[in-house]
């Protein structure tokens, strides 16, 4: 080792999904939107004029901030726009996670939160999900420096309701509590309400499933005034322009665009609902997801032969080779015509091995 490699912070980093060069696969392993972004962002990208990206951006957004702010009757003040949520829950670990206290997440959970928190020298403990993948609001009254929640979780697809997270931020009022809502257009409630009640709460949320624009890297935080300013004080100190002319456009359009919207976020739950029921005639068994992903584990063949089997098939789906999790795979919810292939291709893998 050279001498200067002693200083280097080491980390184990976190693993995304595979994306395959063959774009010939069904693709269902890293939870992306089946369906093309709204028709209004094809109409920004060809009115779009080049001679403007000699410009730098406006540092602030603000077209997307506004247009974020009045989709969900907000002030611009209490909105944060990043790079795709996790940059989002990256500056927050900046700015908010720095008492010493370890913050608090739990066990089974988006696989990044761990990374961030080695990768800033922030302390940890993970809390353990009951034996149905549960969050234990009372495993969150404790003290710590700061709480990080999914809801909906995953990889697990199980949403808390609001009340149980209520609970927690009532609980913590000397601390930065995140809820993270990537998942939450396919759930059944956001708790963005009680950002008026509590002035330690911050919602996470993103561009990337229910608006299908994970390709531009579009996330955004909303809290109480004070949050965002400081938020914005640590992204300014750290990049000024960290989105560009383009995607700050696009987003606008996608999130004014509610028709579209509702009407892709409808045709994934109901393909979903279908999935489910499929999957369980098949001897299936998984939580009942509110996302756009199945967690489901088979009751007599081994999870990560199936993800094998699936994968040489050019179906691509997650498998998380971790405690307590390393018999299921992760299914994202493809279009009709997808999760058809997906389902027969089961039908017949299974009838091989009962032959």
């Amino acid at each position: 080792m050279s001498s200067w490699e002693a200083n280097v912070r080491k980390v184990v980093p976190y693993v995304p999904g595979e994306q395959p060069k063959n774009r010939k696969v069904i693709k269902l392993n890293t939870n992306e939107n089946p369906y093309p972004p709204s028709p209004k962002v094809a109409k920004v990208l060809e009115q779009m004029d080049v001679q403007q990206l000699r410009l730098y951006p406006d540092p602030e957004a603000r077209d997307l901030v506004e247009a974020i702010a009045a989709r969900f009757c907000l002030d611009p003040s209490q909105v944060f726009v990043g790079v795709g949520s996790d940059d989002v829950l990256a500056m927050s670990y900046l700015t908010f996670f720095n008492s010493g206290k370890p913050i608090l997440f739990p066990d089974i959970t988006y696989s990044f939160y761990d990374v961030w928190a080695e990768v800033f020298g922030v302390p940890y403990e993970t809390q353990p999900l009951d034996e149905d993948f549960h969050i234990r609001p009372e495993d969150y009254q404790k003290e710590n420096g700061g709480i990080l929640i999914p809801n909906p979780n995953a990889p697990t697809g199980l949403e808390e309701s609001r009340d149980v997270l209520e609970q927690i931020i009532a609980s913590n009022p000397d601390s930065v509590v995140i809820i993270d809502e990537a998942y939450v257009d396919f759930a059944e409630e956001s708790v963005l309400p009680l950002i008026e009640k509590y002035d330690n709460l911050l919602v996470v949320q993103t561009f990337s499933k229910s608006r299908s624009l994970a390709g531009s890297r579009i996330g955004f935080a909303m809290g109480n005034p004070a949050l965002i300013r400081y938020l914005n004080d640590v992204k300014y100190s750290f990049n000024s322009y960290t989105m560009d002319r383009i995607t700050i456009q696009i987003g606008k359009a996608a999130m004014e665009d509610e028709e579209y919207f509702r009407e892709t976020v409808d045709k994934i739950k109901e393909t979903r609902e279908w999935t489910k029921q499929e999957l369980l005639k098949l001897g299936f068994t998984f939580p009942d997801s509110a996302s756009n992903f199945i967690f489901a584990s088979h009751e007599r063949i081994p999870a990560k032969e199936l993800f094998e089997a699936l994968k040489a098939e050019g179906i691509y789906v997650r498998y998380f080779a971790k405690p307590r999790i390393d018999n299921y795979l992760r299914i994202t919810v493809g279009t009709k015509e997808e999760m058809e292939q997906l389902i027969s291709f089961l039908k017949n893998y299974m009838g091989t091995i009962d032959k």
